[in-house]
C-alpha cells in the first residue's frame, strides 16, 4: 500500500491558467491562426509552470512559448513570452503587455 500525502495549503499540485488569462491568450491564438501564421498549439500544466505553445506547424518547435510561473511573481514577474530558439522576448507582472510583442507582429501581418 503507498501512501500519497496532501498538497500542503500554501502549494498548488499543478499550475494552471484562469479563465480571463486562456481566454485573452486564445484569442490571440486565434487572430494568428485568422492570419494564416499559426496553426497548432499545446499547453502544458505542471507543477513550477502552466505553459501555453503556439506552431507554425505541428512537428516543429513552438514558435512562441507563453509561460506562466508564479514562483517568480515577486522577482522578474511571473509571465514571460519565449522565443523559438528559447530567448526570452518580454517578461513582466501582467500578461497584456508580455503579449505585446506577438500583438506588434500580427499587425504588420495584417497589413501586408
Amino acid at each position: 500500500m503507498s501512501v500519497i500525502p496532501f498538497p500542503k495549503a500554501g502549494q498548488p499540485s499543478q499550475i494552471g491558467f484562469d479563465r480571463l488569462e486562456l481566454t485573452r491568450i486564445l484569442d490571440l491564438y486565434g487572430r494568428m491562426v485568422a492570419a494564416g501564421h499559426w496553426r497548432d498549439y499545446a499547453i502544458e500544466l505542471g507543477r513550477d509552470a502552466a505553459v501555453f505553445a503556439a506552431f507554425r506547424r505541428a512537428a516543429e518547435r513552438p514558435e512562441f512559448r507563453i509561460e506562466k510561473r508564479p514562483g517568480l511573481r515577486a522577482k522578474q514577474g511571473m509571465w514571460a513570452l519565449v522565443g523559438e530558439a528559447g530567448q526570452v522576448v518580454k517578461r513582466g507582472h501582467d500578461l497584456g503587455p508580455v503579449l505585446a510583442p506577438v500583438e506588434r507582429r500580427l499587425m504588420k501581418l495584417v497589413e501586408e
